[in-house]
């Protein structure tokens, strides 16, 4: 569950990352590219793996791309919207204005404004892949039986409920722990990255 929810959630992070600061600052990509990330933002998550599941088969890579996907465009609108608020501040202006190379000038001086907000979705991300996977698991349509994962624990222990309920009410625990960390975590991250959190302290 951990393994899927960070892998995914670094494959929507770059993904999105790179679109949206394409996007904020190429208004022809953007205005074709965030129409299909709105098409995709439509896609349910669970449909979209159970789908891929079906014609592929199981596996964690492929669980990883279903539940990248339709991440992809909540974190690509989200670097966007930075980015065009970065691009017009005076720094910027005048690093095109001193003969920097557009690439360079969005390495250097716009993603770097991007961290703090992508940390904190990227959370979020890793947070609901690892609910997706294990809701995936629990239904059959996840990582193979034979791979440790909480849905997997819950959906083989379900029969004994009646009889021995820790081994549904613990995996389901640690899940609730763990989806908690994660969120407190981002939060954390974008408390240390903003320089403007440290300036009010």
């Amino acid at each position: 569950s951990l393994m899927v929810g960070l892998l995914s959630a670094a494959c929507a992070a770059l993904a999105g990352a790179l679109i949206g600061v394409i996007a904020g600052y190429s208004r022809p990509f953007d205005s074709v590219v965030m129409r299909i990330m709105d098409g995709l933002m439509s896609i349910p998550t669970i449909l979209l793996a159970i789908a891929l599941i079906s014609l592929t088969g199981p596996g964690i890579s492929i669980l990883i791309v279903a539940i990248a996907i339709p991440e992809t465009p909540a974190v690509a609108r989200l670097v966007r919207s930075v980015v065009l608020g970065v691009r017009e501040r005076p720094y910027v202006e005048a690093a095109l204005c001193g003969g920097a190379r557009l690439p360079k000038v969005l390495w250097r001086h716009i993603l770097p404004s991007t961290v703090p907000a992508l940390m904190v979705q990227s959370a979020t991300v890793c947070a609901s892949a690892i609910l997706t996977e294990a809701g995936l698991s629990f239904l059959g349509v996840g990582v193979p039986p034979e791979i440790p994962s909480w849905g997997n624990m819950i959906a083989s222990s379900r029969l004994y409920l009646a009889i021995a309920p820790m081994t549904i009410f613990a995996p389901g625990f640690c899940l609730a722990v763990t989806v908690l960390a994660v969120n407190l975590l981002g939060d954390g991250l974008r408390d240390l990255f903003d320089p403007r959190s440290k300036r009010r302290r």
